[in-house]
C-alpha cells in the first residue's frame, strides 16, 4: 500500500498536462494509446492533436480512407499501428455501433489492442484495475523490488505483470496507473534518475544496493540486417514521376514509394544500370544521376536501410504517372519525405 498511495501522491503534485488526461472518453483515451506505443509524449503530442482535430469521433475515423491515415500518420513510423487503427475504428462504429467494449478481456479482442492498452483503457474510462506495464513500469518496478529477470524474456514479461496485477488496487485504479507511468519517465529515468529526491527511496532495493544503474535487466538485441535500397527517381519532361504504393506485408505497406531496386550490396552507377530490373522499366534513352553522394542510413527496429536516390531523366516511358506537384498528397516513408525536402530545394 506504501508503493500505491506514494505514487499517487506524487503524481498528484507533477503530473504532466495532457489532453488525454483530461478526459474519460474510450475513444480518445485507446487513440492516445496507439499513438504513444514506440513513442514518446513529446513526438506523440502533435499526432493526437492532428487526429482529434481530423476525426473527432470513432465514426470519422471509420469514414476515412486509408490513405488518408497513413497520411495523417505519416513520421511515426510502425505503420501496422495505423493500419490496425483504422480497422479497429470500423469494427468500432459499424459492428459495435459506437461503443467501446468496457473491460479489459472485452477491449483485448480488438485489433491492434494488446495487454498494455487494454489495461490503460479499461482502468481510466471503466475503473477496472487492471494494471499497465510498459517501458516506464518495467522500470519503477525492477528497482524497487529490486528484480533482475530480463524484461524482454516471456518469463520476465509474465514475471513483472503479475506482480504489477498484485499491487493495482480497486481505488483509483486509472489514476494510479498514470502515476507510475509518469514516474518512471520523469523521475525513475533510464539515466541519471532522481534517487536522492525519490519518495520511493527508503524501500528501494536497487537504491539500497547501489544497482539502479543495473536495472532492469534486457537481453542484447537480435543481429540488425542491412539492406540496399535504390530509388528511381523518374523525371519526365512533363515534370510527372511514377509514384506508386507499397504492397505486401512488409516495412510501409500501404505508403508510397518511387520505383525501388533492391541489391545485395552498394552499387555503382555502371551496376545499377546493368541490373536486370533496370533494364525492364527504364528506357535506353533516360540519364541518370546520383542524387546522394552519401548513402542515406535510415534506421528502424531490426534493420538498416543503406539507401540511395538515382535521378531518371526521361522524355517518354510506359507507367503510370503522377505530376510532381501532386506528390505531397500521397502518404510515404520518412525516409522519402526527407528526401523530397531536399530535391524540392534544387528543384
Amino acid at each position: 500500500m506504501f508503493f500505491y498511495k506514494t505514487l499517487i501522491n506524487w503524481y498528484l503534485k507533477n503530473n504532466r498536462e495532457l489532453p488525454w488526461r483530461k478526459v474519460r472518453n474510450p475513444y480518445e483515451i485507446w487513440l492516445s494509446e496507439i499513438i504513444l506505443q514506440q513513442t514518446r509524449v513529446a513526438q506523440g503530442l502533435p499526432y493526437f492533436l492532428k487526429f482529434t482535430e481530423a476525426f473527432p469521433t470513432v465514426f470519422d475515423l471509420a469514414a476515412a480512407e486509408e490513405s488518408e491515415v497513413l497520411k495523417l500518420w505519416q513520421g511515426l513510423g510502425y505503420y501496422s499501428r495505423a493500419r490496425n487503427l483504422h480497422f479497429t475504428a470500423k469494427y468500432v462504429a459499424n459492428e459495435l455501433k459506437g461503443v467501446f467494449p468496457e473491460t479489459y478481456e472485452g477491449l483485448l479482442k480488438l485489433k491492434g489492442v494488446g495487454d498494455y492498452t487494454a489495461s490503460a483503457i479499461a482502468s481510466i474510462c471503466f475503473d477496472e484495475p487492471a494494471a499497465v506495464v510498459d517501458g516506464n513500469v518495467y522500470r519503477v518496478l525492477s528497482r524497487f523490488f529490486g528484480i533482475d529477470k530480463p524484461i524482454n524474456t516471456t518469463k520476465g514479461i509474465k514475471e513483472f505483470k503479475v506482480l504489477a496485477q498484485s499491487i493495482i488496487q480497486e481505488e483509483e485504479p486509472g489514476r494510479y496507473n498514470q502515476a507510475i507511468m509518469d514516474f518512471g519517465a520523469l523521475h525513475c529515468k533510464p539515466q541519471i534518475p532522481l534517487c536522492n529526491e525519490c519518495p520511493l527511496a527508503s524501500n528501494c532495493v536497487a537504491f539500497e544496493k547501489n544497482i539502479v544503474g543495473d536495472l532492469p535487466v534486457k537481453l542484447k538485441k537480435i543481429k540488425v540486417k542491412k539492406r540496399f535500397f535504390n530509388y528511381l527517381v523518374i523525371v519526365t519532361d512533363k515534370d510527372e514521376t511514377i509514384f506508386s504504393e507499397r504492397t505486401g506485408k512488409g516495412i510501409w505497406q500501404g505508403l508510397y514509394q518511387f520505383p525501388l531496386i533492391e541489391s545485395k550490396n552498394s552499387v555503382s552507377i555502371d551496376e545499377l544500370v546493368s541490373n536486370e530490373d533496370f533494364i525492364s522499366l527504364i528506357p535506353n534513352n533516360a540519364e541518370v544521376s546520383l542524387f546522394n553522394q552519401k548513402e542515406v542510413i535510415h534506421k528502424l527496429s531490426h534493420q538498416h536501410l543503406y539507401t540511395k536516390f538515382w535521378i531518371v531523366n526521361i522524355n517518354k516511358m510506359q507507367g503510370d504517372f503522377i505530376p510532381w506537384k501532386k506528390i505531397d498528397e500521397y502518404p510515404t516513408s520518412v525516409l522519402i519525405s526527407n528526401f523530397l525536402k531536399d530535391y524540392t530545394k534544387t528543384k
